[in-house]
This record gives structure tokens, sequence and C-alpha cells, in this order.
């Protein structure tokens, strides 16, 4: 495992040189948790800033303190309200690039928008967007953590770095789950196979991959549109040119590849947010004998009746990081569990502002992961 040591990295956290300054960009009370854990780990204060919302609703920054010539790091955490969360972030860092800041690195544990990261028909690959407005802003660096796809590190041309949770969730099940050693790992699609092999390859364990019909896809048939047009008969570019059709694909009946009968199921994913998917893959393990079911995720979005669909479902706990604040459901669910990230976000701000290699944290990281 790679879990960076706690009792190594408390001993020199709060070792900062001068001209670091931490600002919190949420006007959200409820996402600040996330600032004060980090604050308290470097042994700084939180910066002097004003974040709140005008009777017109829009959003206004008053910093209360010098910045010029420091490093600036804002923190910011995902709201309910993700569009006011994207404001308050970019006036916060054009503010901080107006007063004359030395660096402003972004600290955004879960990136907005990292689902619309790809062309889908007439739609626009939004997570492009919105890394060009961060970096039109000022931003200069940015550490996030489990991008939905690796591939949005290139949409910026700042530095990035995309840390990992996994070190703590695997640390969880090492220390929370008896018997984990009768687990296996589970992909709830073919998609999320390559997540759930790392994790089975650093646990020793096996590794089961859910296919089939029940679980949901993307259609390019939703919208009713089609391009090109759909037609009996299509003319070719050049009479003696046909193209040929691609054959539209069927899924197979629902298939689990691998023994999960008499084991514990763990079902590791990047963002646990509409829950069916991982309800319909909960049902689907008991039925293959399954005697317990953990759900494994980064971000824990948990939208509209998600909490209240974990409770009355099959699956015995959802642990999640606090990337995203998720307090309000852990009230209407007793199953979800937190594991605290703020150490290595932390230590990766240390590191940045005093100028030292982050490749510790990036130990026994492979391209695949």
């Amino acid at each position: 495992m790679f879990c960076v040591p706690s009792t190594e990295i408390g001993t020199i956290m709060n070792i900062t040189k001068g001209g670091l300054v931490l600002f919190s960009a949420n006007s959200n009370s409820s996402c600040m948790e996330l600032s004060r854990r980090i604050a308290e780990r470097l042994g700084v204060e939180m910066g002097k800033v004003q974040v709140y919302q005008e009777p017109n609703r829009e959003t206004r920054v008053q910093i209360q303190e010098s910045v010029r010539g420091k490093d600036v790091f804002i923190i910011q955490t995902v709201s309910k309200d993700v569009n006011t969360t994207i404001m308050e972030l970019l006036i916060m860092v054009y503010a901080c690039k107006t007063s004359c800041a030395k660096s402003i690195i972004g600290v955004i544990p879960y990136f907005p928008y990292s689902k619309q990261c790809k062309m889908r028909k007439r739609g626009s690959i939004v997570s492009k967007l919105l890394a060009s407005m961060m970096c039109k802003a000022g931003l200069t660096h940015l550490i996030t953590m489990d991008l939905h796809q690796k591939e949005i590190q290139g949409f910026f041309n700042i530095p990035v770095d995309n840390l990992r949770a996994s070190p703590f969730l695997l640390q969880y099940i090492q220390e929370e789950i008896p018997d984990y050693r009768n687990a296996v790992i589970v992909a709830k699609s073919p998609a999320s196979a390559k997540r759930a092999q790392s994790f089975a390859e650093r646990l020793r364990l096996g590794i089961a991959v859910i296919h089939g019909e029940a679980q949901d896809a993307e259609s390019d048939m939703v919208d009713g549109r089609h391009s090109p047009p759909t037609a009996k008969y299509v003319a070719a570019i050049h009479p003696s040119l046909e193209i040929p059709m691609l054959i539209p694909k069927e899924k197979p009946p629902i298939t689990v590849v691998g023994d999960v009968g008499g084991r514990i199921a763990i079902i590791v994913d990047d963002i646990i947010d509409d829950v069916d998917s991982f309800l319909a893959a909960a049902e689907t393990l008991k039925e293959r004998g399954a005697y317990k079911i953990f759900v494994m995720a980064t971000h824990g979005l948990l939208s509209s009746d998600a909490p209240r669909l974990i409770e009355e479902s099959a699956i015995d706990e959802v642990v999640v990081t606090n990337t995203i604040p998720h307090e309000i459901q852990k009230l209407q669910c007793p199953k979800i569990k937190t594991v605290d990230i703020s150490m290595i976000l932390s230590e990766a701000i240390r590191r940045i502002h005093n100028g030292e290699s982050m490749s510790y944290l990036f130990r026994n990281i492979g391209l695949d992961d």
C-alpha cells in the first residue's frame, strides 16, 4: 500500500516558510470544514476573506488582508449549487491576481463537470471550458483528487497534481472490514475494471466484473436526433462508394464474471451520485451469494434521494471521502461513512509552498492507477 505515514507527516506538517495564505472560497459554511482541517494540520490561520451573495444573486468576494508577493492557496469544495461554487472560485482567483499574488494555487478536491469531458453529439466538452476559465482567471497551479478521467489534466496549460484517495480507502478496508481477506473487489461495469484491478492487486484479493443489460449506458438515441439523419436509402458520396454502417450495440444478459458466493463484495468507483446502478449491482451480488456488500468511492455527491435509497437497499455500508461535504446525507443514512483526506491535501500544499518534490505523494502509483 502507498499510504502516507501519519507519524512522518505529523512531525513536519507545520513547517512552512512565510508568505503562505490559505483561503476558503465557499460562502456556504457547511463546505468550510475541510478548509479548517487543512489549516489545522498546516498550523496556519485561515485567511480573512468575505464571500457572499448579493440580493440579486451576484457573487461578491472581498479579500481583507494583503496577498502581494505571497503564495495563495484557495480551497474550494463543491456545494449543491455547483455553478455558484465555480463563480466564487473564479472571482476569488481573479481578485488575488489583481492584488499581485505571487502564485495562486487552487485546491479543488472534486473537479466539477468532470463527467462532461467527452464530446456527446452536439454537446460540448464542459470540463475543457472550465479549465480554460480557471487558467484565464489567473490560476497558476491546481491540486485535485481522482479526476473522473486522467486526461482532463491535458485541458490545463498549468501544472496539475491529481492526488489519489485510494491509500485511505485501502487503509479503511484493512482496518474496518473484519475478515476482509474473504472479500472480492467488484467493478459494477467494465468501465470500472481498471480501478477494481488496482484495489484487488494491492489487497491481494480476487476481482469480479458485472456486465449486462441491467447496467445503465449512455445512448446515442436518447434525444431523438441522429447524425447523419436516418433514412431508408442514403446516397453514397460516389456511386461506386458505399460506407458500411456500424452495427448497433446490444447488451448481453446480466453476468457476473468472477465468484462472489459466500464472499464480502466491495464495489469500487470514483464517484457515487445517482445510486441506481450501485443498487442494481448490490441486488445482483446478493443473488449470486455475496453475504455483505460495501461501496467505496472517492467523491460522495449522493444527490436527490440517494441516502434513502441506500438505507433501504442491500448495501451494508457506503464509504466516501470528505472531498465533498455530506453531513446531511449521513444524518439521513447511518450506512454512509467518511474517510478524511485532509492529510494528503495539507502535505501537497506544504510541499508546493516550500518548493519540494511532489513525487513522495505518488509513490507506487502506476500509469493505470
